[in-house]
């Protein structure tokens, strides 16, 4: 009865034999490669734990999640600074334009100049000093957003279109 069962299976019963051990042989190394995974895997949980009990590891717990506060406390401080440089950088003088000229032919050098200094709202002042044989005579307009109240000289117009950033500031000769 066994012959007529193998007889009956359409092919050879060796090609049966070698394809379950061929099966067996790959079975094996998968299980020898799991062991060794699992080996491996053994040794770190054991050098992780090695020396520890439940009361260090929660004191280690604990210790990291107070030096993530701290982080976070900096990290709010930090914020908190920049901000506030921010606001101070905005409202420091930020924008410069100048323009040397020679306010009187003859005197001999660009002793004069137009200095307008503006902040980020383009607030700020333009300043005119004359420079005469006389003395040296200083003019101080405000500037609010940009605009003035009182008619500019072409000079002092010039230096504010430089801080404005409408006129590249020429190069000196």
């Amino acid at each position: 009865m066994e012959g007529s069962i193998l007889n009956n299976l359409g092919f050879d019963p060796v090609y049966l034999l070698i394809a379950s051990a061929v099966l067996t042989l790959i079975l094996l190394v998968v299980t020898v490669l799991c062991l060794i995974n699992m080996r491996k895997l053994y040794r770190r949980y054991d050098l992780f734990m090695r020396g520890k009990d439940a009361e260090t590891m929660e004191n280690m717990i604990v210790d990291q999640m107070n030096a993530i506060i701290d982080l976070q406390s900096q990290d709010r401080y930090n914020k908190d600074s920049i901000r506030t440089a921010n606001k101070n950088s905005r409202a420091a003088f930020q924008k410069i334009g100048i323009v040397k000229y020679n306010a009187f032919k003859g005197m001999g050098g660009n002793l004069s100049f137009a200095l307008a200094m503006l902040d980020y709202t383009n607030t700020g002042f333009v300043l005119n000093s004359v420079h005469s044989r006389e003395g040296c005579y200083l003019y101080l307009k405000d500037v609010e957003r940009g605009e003035t109240e009182v008619l500019l000289g072409a000079e002092e117009k010039e230096a504010l279109e430089q801080a404005l950033g409408y006129k590249e500031r020429k190069p000196e000769a």
